[in-house]
C-alpha cells in the first residue's frame, strides 16, 4: 500500500526541464499516455470513423431501398398472383357449371333417346304380334277352307255320278269363259 500512495505523492514531483527519460512510474503515465493516445485516435481518426459510420449508413439505407422495391414487386405479384387465381377459379366454376349443364342435357338426350327407342321397340312389338295374329288367322283360314273343300269334294264324288259331273264341268267352264270375255 505504500508504493500506492508514494506513486500519488511522487505525482508532485516533476524532474527538472531538460532531462529527458522514461518514467516508469504506472500510475503516474498511464492518465497522460491514455488522453494523448484517446486525443490523437480522436483528432486523426474522427475523419474515418465518420467516413466508416457514413457508409455503413449509406449500405443500410441502400439495402432497405432495395428491400422496400422487392418487397412492392413481390406484393405486385401477389396481387397479379391473386388475380390470377380468381380468373381461374371463375373460369373452373363456369367449367364446373357448365359441365354439369351438359351433362344433365346429354342425360335428357340419352333419356328421350331410350324413350324413343322403346315406343318403336313397343310398335315393332305389336306390329309383329299383329302379323303373327293375321298369319295365324290366313292358317287357320286354309286349312278350314281345304278341309272344307276336301268335304264338299268328297261328298260332291259320293253325290255325283259322272253325268252331274260332266254338266257341272261344263257349266263352270261357261262361267269361266264369260269372266274372259268380260275382262277382255
Amino acid at each position: 500500500m505504500k508504493n500506492v500512495t508514494d506513486s500519488f505523492l511522487s505525482l508532485g514531483h516533476w524532474p527538472f526541464a531538460g532531462s529527458f527519460g522514461f518514467n516508469t512510474d504506472i500510475l503516474a503515465t498511464n492518465p497522460i499516455n491514455l488522453s494523448v493516445v484517446i486525443g490523437v485516435l480522436i483528432f486523426f481518426g474522427k475523419g474515418v470513423l465518420s467516413d466508416l459510420l457514413d457508409n455503413r449508413k449509406q449500405r443500410i439505407l441502400n439495402t432497405i431501398r432495395n428491400s422496400e422495391e422487392l418487397r412492392g414487386g413481390a406484393i405486385e405479384q401477389l396481387e397479379k398472383a391473386r388475380a390470377r387465381l380468381r380468373k381461374v377459379e371463375t373460369e373452373a366454376d363456369q367449367f364446373r357449371l357448365n359441365g354439369y349443364s351438359e351433362i344433365e342435357r346429354e342425360k335428357r338426350n340419352l333419356i328421350n333417346s331410350t324413350y324413343k327407342t322403346l315406343e318403336q321397340l313397343e310398335n315393332y312389338k305389336n306390329e309383329t304380334i299383329q302379323f303373327e295374329q293375321q298369319r295365324a288367322i290366313n292358317q287357320v283360314r286354309q286349312r278350314v277352307f281345304q278341309q272344307a273343300l276336301q268335304g264338299a269334294l268328297g261328298t260332291l264324288n259320293n253325290c255325283l255320278n259322272n253325268e252331274l259331273h260332266l254338266r257341272t264341268i261344263s257349266a263352270n267352264i261357261g262361267m269361266l269363259g264369260a269372266m274372259k270375255e268380260i275382262t277382255d
